[in-house]
């Protein structure tokens, strides 16, 4: 297996494949795969992959038949490389870690979007056992929280632009502070 970040061309293959397999459960794109990998590195308590794994299909029941064997295999090949790459960067290179928000583009201006990595990361969130999170770490998980629960939508929306760009800019030190900062680490 490769080690190292996953290429634009590898990426764009995995959300090639989380398309042709999606259900109305499952997980969109890259972006909201890299956050729910991030959230399951930086669990409090291990998730084991037979519990990860079918989340990213919507369930055990909506798990993918695969066109061959090879694309599963380079599905999962792929998914642990970037799974690697996630983990040593939070535990040895934090000031490289960055999230795989996406961006949109609107009348030639990029937006940065990072709503399905939140979403991502909140599934991630709800597949583990958060409980013995510090009460000092609660803060840093609401922040991806705030982009990542349907629930805060209007809160969202009655951001200034101001707010919500401080709001986009918090994300990645909190995530990279939820990883170093629980006991497994």
């Amino acid at each position: 297996m490769q080690q190292g970040p996953l290429t634009e061309e590898q990426l764009e293959w995995l959300d090639d494949v989380l398309m042709k397999y999606s259900t109305e459960d499952s997980l969109v794109d890259a972006s909201e795969l890299d956050g729910m990998l991030t959230a399951i590195v930086s669990a409090p308590v291990q998730v084991p992959p037979g519990e990860w794994l079918p989340a990213i299909w919507g369930g055990e029941d909506q798990m993918p038949e695969w066109e061959s064997e090879e694309e599963f295999r380079r599905f999962h090949d792929l998914l642990s490389q970037h799974m690697n790459d996630i983990v040593d960067r939070l535990s040895g290179y934090p000031e490289q870690f960055e999230p795989l928000f996406g961006i949109n583009t609107v009348n030639d201006e990029d937006y940065t979007v990072v709503e399905e990595w939140c979403f991502g990361y909140m599934k991630g969130v709800d597949l583990g056992d958060w409980s013995s999170l510090s009460a000092s770490q609660e803060p840093a998980l609401l922040i991806i929280a705030l982009h990542g629960r349907e629930e805060n939508v209007e809160r969202l929306e009655k951001l200034t632009v101001e707010e919500y760009e401080i709001s986009v800019e918090a994300i990645r030190p909190a995530a990279i502070s939820l990883y170093t900062k629980h006991p497994l680490h």
